[in-house]
């Protein structure tokens, strides 16, 4: 960009008249005796703007040809200041530099060239082909294609119905912006809207219609029969209080527990097919596709049908089973009832008289175990007693008996010798006596000694077989008191089993149902929006994570 030369500044005047400038084709010259007026300041959008529309047609420019006059310094200067203040932007200027250069003419500044441009009539800021800006060999044709609007222009101003060269203000032109945006966003928000409206009616709306359509036209009326039965203890009075109930109720409950699980397994579906017909029942054509069940069903295929309208449900608190079996006729929903129920009662007391019987099975195996240990201690205690004396306690008792006796009597004669001895002369023939009976007494004592040696010693010892027959006597008496407390107990445990009898009881009888009670439309049908609308609810967030994961 070249630099502004210097110029002088000229103060001008009001009343000085502005220079003339060219007049457009077919504008009317103003009146004599009037000032003529200034001409506007154009103030073109920036490019891609959207122009005003225009009210009527513009009329044809001059030719740059017939623009002979040229402008005084004081009038070159103030059309710059009127240039400057358009506040065009930096790339306006360049470009209207560059179409001046093209123009062959000589600017001296950016605001020169834009001067110098619309004197020529040339609009440096409208959007033309290159070639259009080339001069045309044709005459003084200009530049500019035909019916397009050159500048400058100098238009009357009490004249109405021209189209304005002005441009709107900066904080308009944002307004106008703003609105394009927002109408962008709305237009948006209509598309997105009416797209998810359509994927909602594929996925959420349509298949609810349909399900709802299923289950008020072509669903089978069921008819439910409700009952309640109770599992109980014979006796349960036993050890009172607190204490003596708790059992009884821990084992009914395991029992009422046993008892569903039986109710709800395969093994009572097929018992309860053999003996009322449950698949023949679901196989009839009258039933709806969804609910019926094909010509000779497997086990497993009637199974699901079965959990589906066979419902148990068990109420630990009050100990209470209640069930509710639906079917397609009243009649038959009783009878599938009734006979789970007797199935359930012949569960109990197979349950019941299992226990009783082990109970009783262990108390009797006891007792014959008792019995065999005592009648063994009996036979092992005449054994012994057979190969021995029938005493040998006695036996030994008596030898120590003897042996006291002769140490007595052995101690009195020794006493009797030393008090002969101690005589001066002591009567030879009464010592030698008392010598013998002493030397006998010995002997005695001695022999009864060896007896007694002989029998605390040896395998064959009266010792030996004396602790022998102890232990056989310990044996049986030990035999004795297993076979009395085995005895006892299976006294008790036959009292016990006949106080815990189970014995199921039926509160709530099955009574046929007059109104159906399946299908419930508008809860499944509820039931089924909500389901669809939380199926597409992950879907969408799924396919929205994926989708950010991606682009992310």
């Amino acid at each position: 960009m070249t630099t502004k030369p210097k110029a002088k500044k000229f103060r001008v005047r009001r009343s000085e008249t502005p220079p003339a400038q060219p007049a457009a084709e077919g504008a009317a010259p103003p009146p004599q005796g009037e000032p003529q007026p200034r001409p506007r300041a154009v103030n073109l959008p920036n490019p891609g703007a959207q122009p005003q529309s225009q009210a009527a047609p513009q009329p044809t420019p001059q030719p740059a040809a017939a623009n002979t006059a040229q402008p005084t310094p004081q009038g070159a200067e103030a059309a710059t200041d009127a240039i400057k203040r358009e506040g065009l932007t930096g790339r306006q200027l360049r470009m209207a530099r560059r179409m001046a250069q093209k123009n062959n003419l000589a600017p001296t500044s950016d605001y020169d060239a834009v001067r110098l441009l619309r004197e020529a009539g040339i609009d440096p800021f409208q959007r033309t082909n290159m070639l259009d800006l080339m001069p045309s060999d044709k005459g003084n044709k200009p530049p500019a294609k035909a019916g397009k609007v050159q500048l400058p222009q100098t238009m009357p101003m009490g004249k109405a119905n021209l189209p304005s060269t002005e441009t709107m203000s900066p904080a308009e032109m944002r307004a106008l912006e703003i609105g394009e945006i927002q109408k962008d966003i709305a237009r948006r928000r209509r598309r997105r809207l009416l797209l998810l409206l359509a994927r909602l009616s594929a996925f959420v709306f349509l298949p609810t219609i349909f399900a709802g359509w299923y289950f008020y036209n072509v669903a089978t009326p069921m008819y439910s029969t409700k009952s309640a039965f109770l599992v109980q203890q014979a006796d349960s009075t036993g050890g009172g209080g607190l204490g003596g109930l708790l059992p009884a109720q821990l084992n009914s409950n395991q029992d009422a527990i046993a008892v569903q699980d039986y109710l709800t397994s395969k093994d009572a579906m097929i018992r309860l097919d053999s003996d009322v017909g449950f698949k023949g029942h679901f196989s009839d054509p009258n039933i709806d596709p969804i609910q019926r069940l094909d010509e000779n069903p497997s086990n497993e295929k009637a199974y699901k049908v079965y959990k589906k309208f066979v419902k148990i449900g068990y109420d630990p608190t009050e100990g209470s089973i209640r069930m509710e079996v639906s079917a397609a006729d009243p009649e038959i929903a009783t009878q599938f009832s009734k006979a789970l129920i007797s199935y359930a009662e012949q569960r109990v007391d197979d349950l019941s008289q299992r226990k009783r019987e082990d109970q009783l099975r262990d108390a009797r195996k006891s007792l014959e175990t008792a019995k065999e240990e005592r009648r063994n201690a009996q036979v092992e205690l005449v054994r012994l007693q057979e190969s021995t004396v029938l005493d040998p306690e006695g036996v030994i008792a008596s030898l120590r008996q003897q042996i006291t006796n002769l140490e007595i009597q052995l101690q009195e004669k020794q006493l009797q010798l030393a008090a002969l001895q101690d005589n001066a002369r002591p009567n030879k023939a009464r010592v030698e006596g008392v010598q013998g009976d002493v030397r006998r007494l010995e002997a005695a004592l001695a022999t009864q000694r060896a007896r007694m040696t002989e029998a605390t010693a040896g395998e064959e010892s009266l010792a030996a077989k004396t602790s022998q027959i102890q232990i056989a006597q310990a044996d049986l008496a030990a035999a004795d008191l297993q076979m009395q407390t085995a005895l006892q107990t299976l006294k008790q445990t036959e009292l016990e089993a006949n106080r815990q009898v189970r014995y199921l009881t039926t509160s709530v009888d099955p009574v046929s149902a007059q109104d159906p009670s399946y299908p419930r439309s508008f809860e499944n049908t509820i039931l089924a929006f909500l389901i669809f609308s939380g199926i597409y609810l992950m879907i969408s967030l799924t396919a929205s994570i994926l989708r950010e994961q991606v682009s992310s």
